[in-house]
């Protein structure tokens, strides 16, 4: 199978730049008039002043759109910082000769050559200073512009690489589980089989059920199921342990009936059921008790589940990730798995200690 290329990220408009520079333009222009003006002298001074206003400041506007693609091609440019500050210095000179250039052709058109290169030679070193001086500032605007958007790019980027990175880690304990489970319950079949075959066909039977759910849980990592649906699996793979443990395997039931159309990640519970059997049941002559409990948060309304046995029970520090250690792949990858799923908001609490049994406590927020 191909791989599937994510579409690009599409370009941002420019039409919010372009109001923000026309909005710093027309500041400007307004208050170039006013450092000008001479209200208390009429209006004279004030119509001179928006023509010198509009005679002096057109060209750099004009010119100053121009700094844009110049200021993004260097930007994206793989270049040092030496040859950018160069090429803005090249730029900044140009800026101010165009500037100068587009006055003077003005002032030709309007009061004739001799006139238009008077003015040219009276301001040229000012003016020159002055078209370096807009010219950095133009840029350095259109640069911040620039670094913005691609410190955004970069941070969404990321995201969605993070996203990914948990969907597909989702993925992978969902994946963990699932074999985990099949490997042992077939195990159970196996042995039944040679012991009585016309319990073993109606356990089979189950078994299907079972298969059924495991499948159609496979959809996707963030799959959600109710509970009610979750704890029929759950009986039907108990059944089958009671199969083979007898009455070694008790199971209390504590559920209350209000919680049972709430949501959950398909296989949240049985992980936790094999392993308080494997430790708690199975490894005990006169097997143990396996609680399962679900009630509604009071407070958030969110739902809560137990899984609890009255096996040994274990040291806090048999948890770490040591070899041997009591928690089990299942464990384990549900640990994982909570930390990844729910934006954070879903919590897992393990208790234990040695001759006190073996309690896991989740919570999962409901929609």
């Amino acid at each position: 199978m191909n791989p599937v290329t994510p579409p690009a990220a599409p370009r941002p408009g420019n039409r919010r730049l372009w109001l923000a520079y026309a909005g710093c333009c027309v500041l400007a222009w307004c208050l170039f008039v006013l450092a000008g003006s001479e209200f208390d002298r009429g209006l004279d001074p004030f119509w001179l002043a928006v023509y010198q206003a509009t005679t002096m400041l057109w060209a750099p506007m004009v010119l100053g759109m121009a700094v844009w693609p110049v200021a993004r091609w260097l930007h994206a440019a793989p270049i040092g910082l030496a040859p950018v500050a160069l090429a803005h210095t090249g730029a900044a000179l140009a800026f101010a000769g165009l500037w100068q250039g587009g006055e003077f052709a003005v002032n030709t058109v309007l009061f004739g050559g001799d006139h238009a290169g008077a003015v040219l030679l009276a301001g040229l070193l000012w003016r020159s200073v002055w078209g370096v001086v807009v010219y950095a500032a133009i840029a350095t605007a259109f640069t911040a512009v620039l670094q913005a958007r691609s410190a955004r790019a970069a941070a969404i980027h990321a995201a969605q690489a993070e996203s990914a990175l948990a969907k597909a880690e989702l993925s992978a304990i969902s994946g963990k589980l699932n074999p985990h489970f099949l490997f042992n319950t077939l195990n159970v079949l196996i042995a039944l089989t040679r012991k009585d075959p016309a319990r073993a066909e109606s356990a089979l039977m189950q078994f299907a059920t079972m298969l059924r759910y495991v499948l159609d849980s496979k959809r996707g990592a963030e799959d959600r199921v109710l509970l009610t649906d979750e704890l029929d699996f759950l009986r039907d793979y108990l059944a089958l342990e009671a199969l083979r443990l007898g009455p070694r395997l008790r199971v209390e039931w504590a559920v209350e009936e209000r919680v049972l159309a709430d949501e959950l990640p398909p296989l949240t519970l049985q992980p936790l059921v094999e392993n308080a059997i494997l430790h708690a049941v199975a490894l005990r002559k006169g097997g143990g008790t396996v609680t399962i409990s679900g009630r509604r948060n009071l407070t958030n309304q969110g739902l809560e589940l137990t899984v609890a046995d009255d096996g040994p029970g274990c040291e806090p520090e048999a948890l770490l990730p040591q070899p041997g250690q009591r928690r089990g792949v299942g464990l384990a990858a549900l640990q994982k798995r909570f930390a990844l799923d729910f934006n954070g908001q879903a919590r897992m609490h393990i208790h234990t200690a040695p001759g006190a049994g073996f309690r896991v406590d989740l919570f999962i927020p409901q929609p």
